[in-house]
Formats: C-alpha cells, structure tokens, sequence
C-alpha cells in the first residue's frame, strides 16, 4: 500500500472535503496514517473555500485505535509526538470537523472522533478506550472526554476499559446522532449547517467556541506526556500489557 492510500481526499461540494482512514478492516493508526492526516488537513483541509472536514473509516470499522506495536519504548515517545501534533493541526485549521462513525471506534480513534464537533453514529457501533486493559492510560481521551460526556463519563471510560455500545454512547453524549447512515447525514449536516455560511467566520467562531478548551488542552497534554513518559513508561506493567498484547496471552501484572 503506498502512503498515498492511507488516507482518502474527496471533495464532497458546498465546502465539505472528507478524510477516510483507509486500512480496512481495523484503521489502524499508525505514524504514516498520522503523517498522511496532518498532510491534507494542513493543505487541502485549509483552503480558503472549505467550510467543514467530515472523518470517517473505510471499511466495517472506524478505527481499532492507535498502533500498539508503536507504543512500545523504542517508539512511544515520537508516537505520542505525532498523535498530538495531528490534534493540535485540527485545533489550529479552525476548521469544523464532522464524524461519521460505523462498527469499532477504540482508543486512538476515539481520540481522533472526540476531537470532532459532531459525532454521528451508526446502530450496533461500538465505543472505548482499552489502554488501561494494556497498562497504559489514554493521554488525549484523559483532556477530550470530560469536555465532552462530563468527568463521572470519563471516568468509566478511562478507568473500566470497556466498550458502550451506540444506546448507551449516545445516552452519555459522546456521540450526537444515531443513524443508518452516518456518512450520509453527516454529510447532509454539514452541507446545511456548515456550506451557507461564510468560511472565515466559521473558523473564527471555531476558534472562539474552544477558545477555553485549547489553552487547557496545551497546558494538560504536556503534563499528561510527560506523565506517561517518565512514569508510566519505566513501570513493569506498561511493558507487561504491551507485550501481553502484542504476543496475544493475558498480562500477568506485578502491580509494579
């Protein structure tokens, strides 16, 4: 697969472009998948014309998450590098970002749809952060989902590791819209709310609509980076989950 394929560009009209994560069946995102990400929504996603970026998932799944083999310590610190450069691409194109979601939506890709400003989710979709079911902890989700379900949501989410299914997402709000057809009315929502309005008073008003949550999350993500570098990452058990993972056997964790 060349780099290219990673992600998908398309111009949907009225403004609206689409990125789709484009390794079926997982979506998994790795480095090139963050890289290939940054890329359009630095250039493609920040044209002048464009009024909104719809994110979707090739494929049954949205995303299974973030690559586990690149959480490990040779490459954990320029993976959190670059997951969180991509975050901060998406605050500062001042762009609305539109989620359409089928099937898993896990760990990294819960991150990456948590950041959108809309959410729409398919029957029968699936939701969670995993990490702390490998010895980690999900630095992103840790800012992004008290802002969005409230923290006692969060908490359940951080601190379980378990999966709510599309009823229950969208009773806690992390998802806005149930539908068949979640890229469709996506769509349909961005070109009527986003596609008659001027594109630079939009991304003003997304500026100043996060204005509060932007300087919160620059000041948390490097704390919680640090975090997880420094302390997380010279526990035995961080590199015990990870192993246990990666080798498919359950963790016998130390508590160290």
């Amino acid at each position: 697969m060349n780099d290219s394929d990673a992600v998908l560009f398309a111009d949907e009209g009225s403004g609206i472009v689409s990125l789709t994560l484009n390794r079926p069946k997982g979506n998994i995102i790795d480095s090139e998948m963050v890289a290939r990400l940054k890329l359009h929504i630095q250039t493609k996603c920040t044209e002048p014309s464009v009024k909104a970026v719809i994110l979707t998932g090739a494929g049954p799944n949205f995303s299974f998450g973030a690559s586990v083999e690149e959480h490990l310590p040779a490459t954990v610190a320029e993976m959190l590098r670059d997951l969180h450069g991509l975050l901060r691409t998406m605050f500062n194109s001042g762009v609305p970002f539109v989620a359409a979601i089928e099937g898993y939506c896990l760990g990294g890709g819960l991150e990456l749809a948590a950041f959108c400003h809309r959410i729409f989710g398919a029957p029968g979709s699936k939701y969670g952060q995993p990490e702390i079911q490998l010895g980690v902890f999900a630095p992103v989700a840790s800012v992004i989902l008290p802002q969005r379900v409230g923290q006692a949501a969060a908490d359940d989410l951080l601190l379980s590791g378990r999966t709510l299914d599309s009823d229950e997402a969208l009773q806690v709000g992390l998802i806005d819209v149930q539908t068949e057809d979640p890229l469709k009315e996506a769509l349909r929502y961005a070109q009527e709310h986003y596609g008659k309005k001027s594109a630079s008073s939009l991304r003003l008003a997304v500026r100043a609509s996060r204005n509060r949550f932007h300087q919160q999350f620059e000041e948390d993500i490097d704390t919680l980076e640090t975090m997880y570098l420094g302390q997380l990452m010279s526990t035995l058990d961080a590199v015990e989950g990870i192993g246990a993972f990666l080798e498919k056997r359950q963790p016998v964790w130390s508590n160290s």
